[in-house]
Formats: C-alpha cells, sequence, structure tokens
C-alpha cells in the first residue's frame, strides 16, 4: 500500500466523521433554536411562529441527512433518530401553532372555544366599566377599546389552549417522522435482487 493510498482513505474517513458531527451540530442547533423560540414566545401564538417554524424545518432537512443504521450500534442510531425525530416535531409544532389557534377545523376545541368567547365578551365589559367617563366623549374610542380587549382576551385563552395541546402535536410529528425515516432506510438497506 502507498503513501497516497493509504492518505485518501485517511481522507474518507475524516471526511465522513466531520460530515457526522456537521450532522449532530446541525440537529443540535436546530432543536436550541426550536426551543429559545419556544421559549420566548408569549402570549398569542403569531404567524411569525409559523415562518420560525417552517425556517427551522427548512434548515434541518436541507443540512442534515436523517440518521443512517450502521451494524453493530442499533443503540446510536435510536438515539440518533429520536434526536432527529425530536427535532422535526418540535419544527412542526412551532409552524402549526398559530394555525391551530385560529382555524377551529384544524383544532376544534369547542368548548373551550365558546369559554374563550365568554372571556372576550367579560373584557369588553370591563374595558367599558373602565372607560366609563370617557364614553360621552368618544364612542368610537370606547367600542375600539372594547373591541380590542375583547380580541386580546380571546386570544390569550385559545393561546393557552394551544400550547396545552403543543406537545401532543409535536411527538405525533416526531413519531411519524421517526417512522418514515426508519422504513425510508429500511428499504433502502434491503438487497435488490440480480437479474443475469
Amino acid at each position: 500500500m502507498d503513501d497516497r493510498s493509504s492518505s485518501g482513505a485517511l481522507g474518507s474517513v475524516a471526511t465522513g466523521a466531520d460530515r457526522g458531527a456537521g450532522n449532530r451540530a446541525g440537529v443540535l442547533g436546530t432543536a436550541l433554536a426550536g426551543v429559545l423560540a419556544f421559549a420566548l414566545a408569549s402570549g398569542s401564538w403569531q404567524w411569525f411562529s409559523a415562518y420560525i417554524g417552517v425556517t427551522l424545518l427548512a434548515v434541518i432537512l436541507s443540512f442534515t441527512r436523517p440518521p443512517a443504521p450502521t451494524p453493530g450500534a442499533r443503540s446510536a442510531y435510536v438515539r440518533c433518530l429520536t434526536a432527529y425525530s425530536l427535532v422535526v416535531g418540535l419544527c412542526v409544532a412551532l409552524a402549526v401553532a398559530p394555525a391551530m389557534q385560529r382555524w377551529a377545523w384544524f383544532f376544534p376545541m369547542p368548548g373551550t372555544r365558546t369559554k374563550c368567547a365568554h372571556l372576550g365578551s367579560y373584557a369588553a365589559i370591563q374595558a367599558q366599566a373602565a372607560l366609563s367617563d370617557l364614553g360621552g366623549q368618544d364612542g368610537a374610542t370606547l367600542a375600539y377599546a372594547q373591541s380590542d380587549e375583547s380580541q386580546h382576551a380571546v386570544n390569550n385563552c385559545l393561546a393557552s389552549t394551544t400550547t396545552l395541546w403543543l406537545p401532543v402535536y409535536a411527538l405525533a410529528a416526531a413519531f411519524l417522522a421517526a417512522l418514515g425515516t426508519w422504513l425510508v432506510s429500511r428499504a433502502g438497506a434491503r438487497p435488490t435482487a440480480v437479474v443475469s
């Protein structure tokens, strides 16, 4: 074996290791960004959350490869697949949160939506009571303040329920991502029949 072939072999091993480390770093970075975005979100879920979730999902799907099973390292594969799938689930949860909050067909929660509407009515009454002295001066301003307070109360109520249910959606997305990745890797590892 000459020097060129041994250095080539070492280079290919190092490149593979670098790619593996890059994949792990990409998954870790995306996970931390998602956790920070989720932790810093307060109040009503806004559409910017969907943008963050879609962006993080695009980053992880573009710059990291799903883990591939390796012979004799089943536990390492399961750990990598779990981490990868949980990050994908987190990105999906961030992306769908605003839609869950706003669209009844996507996330029904009928009892909660009715209760939140009652809270909105109560917030409008509170705003009217707080601004009753100004009501005679500018009725349009009072109506706007009531509407704004009512909408704010309804959005916060729906957002809190959405936040409670997001882990369920995230885990479901993570399970589907793990299952899909496992099926694809299994289909890729299946030997093809040689036709003579």
